[in-house]
């Protein structure tokens, strides 16, 4: 691909979600585990989430978010250069969950990367995508966070058990005319404060036994009190962090997009960066945390519902696990995107398997 002739910007052309029917509600884990809606909803703000049904992949989550955000962007699966998917939740260790995806929307010619940074994910992910795009190494890229946390909670720990759900959504990364889109990314990490949030076991170090498993040790096991301190701290200075790159002051925004953990950590997030509860947006209460999915299904549903128009500054920040951490400044400006045009012949999946010309 030549290098850009003329300065380059990266802007959200176009966003989807996708989310499982079933609901799982306070009520429900009522009688599963001891807990209340009183105590969930006064810890966490959180009335329901969603849960995936037997037979529904992660895979088939991110694939309909992403067939939605490729609508909405008004180009094909074909004009995709690179597929980056957030998530800690993969349908199997090998091959990568991108990689599946890949093949399920026929996007024969994109490279594809499976990301873990947990709930800061997308941002990562959104980072990379804007270097590409901006340097002319790539014209097209999507950006999912798509999870099935509901398969890897322990439904006997009511910690834990009442937070998380599944969903998943994406967005599509196309160059735009520089000073507008997404105007700065940060991200931060701290791996040795990973022991806050972790799954002890199924990987190299602790590959599933009967002993891992009797111990449960292929569950979440969170230190929620110390992660929620860190994550205020955190997610204030990564978003003054990415305001100052961007050239912009926290009053600007018109709307804060926040990764949904904990409507208490929001709340404290807003406070001390001086935003008024009218611009900060949540759905914690209906979908609960879905980790690298919640900043994308937040915003493609704001964006649909019309609360997001054209020329806002949004911010968008999360904290997950790693620990991780991430904040992005853009403006909303899907139709700044430049047009696809055409391209010299690229290599697709048929070509290398038949060694005939793309």
């Amino acid at each position: 691909m030549p290098k850009p002739e003329r300065p380059r910007g990266a802007v959200i052309a176009g966003t989807g979600r996708a989310l499982p029917e079933r609901v799982l509600s306070n009520a429900d884990l009522e009688k599963m585990v001891e807990t209340s809606d009183e105590w969930i909803v006064t810890r966490t703000g959180i009335r329901e989430r969603r849960m995936v049904a037997a037979g529904e992949d992660n895979s088939d989550l991110a694939t309909e978010a992403a067939r939605q955000a490729i609508a909405a962007a008004g180009i094909t699966p074909d004009d995709i250069d690179h597929i980056f998917i957030a998530t800690v939740t993969p349908d199997r260790i090998l091959p990568s969950m991108s990689c599946t995806v890949q093949q399920k929307l026929g996007a024969s010619h994109a490279a594809a990367l499976d990301i873990n940074a947990a709930c800061s994910g997308f941002l990562y992910g959104l980072q990379i995508a804007q270097a590409l795009v901006t340097t002319g190494a790539s014209d097209t890229v999507l950006v999912i966070g798509s999870e099935t946390l509901t398969r890897i909670v322990d439904f006997e720990d009511r910690n834990t058990c009442v937070l998380f759900g599944d969903g998943a959504g994406a967005a599509v990364i196309r160059p735009c005319d520089a000073g507008v889109g997404v105007l700065a990314v940060k991200l931060g990490a701290d791996g040795g404060q990973g022991d806050m949030l972790t799954v002890p076991g199924g990987g190299s170090q602790k590959p599933a036994t009967h002993e891992t498993v009797a111990a449960r040790e292929h569950f979440i096991k969170m230190r929620g009190n110390e992660l929620f301190k860190f994550a205020v701290r955190a997610m204030e200075s990564i978003s003054r962090d990415a305001l100052a790159e961007a050239g912009r002051e926290a009053a600007e925004l018109t709307a804060l997009i926040p990764h949904q953990a904990n409507q208490r950590i929001i709340d404290a997030t807003a406070e001390r960066l001086g935003i008024a509860k009218e611009k900060v947006f949540m759905n914690i209460d209906r979908y609960g945390n879905t980790s690298a999915a919640s900043i994308p299904i937040l915003l493609d549903e704001v964006v649909r519902d019309g609360r997001v128009k054209t020329g806002d500054l949004l911010e968008l920040v999360a904290f997950g696990g790693g620990v991780t951490w991430g904040a992005a400044v853009t403006t909303w400006d899907p139709q700044a995107a430049w047009p696809i045009e055409a391209r010299e012949a690229r290599t697709s999946i048929a070509a290398v398997k038949t060694g005939a010309p793309a």
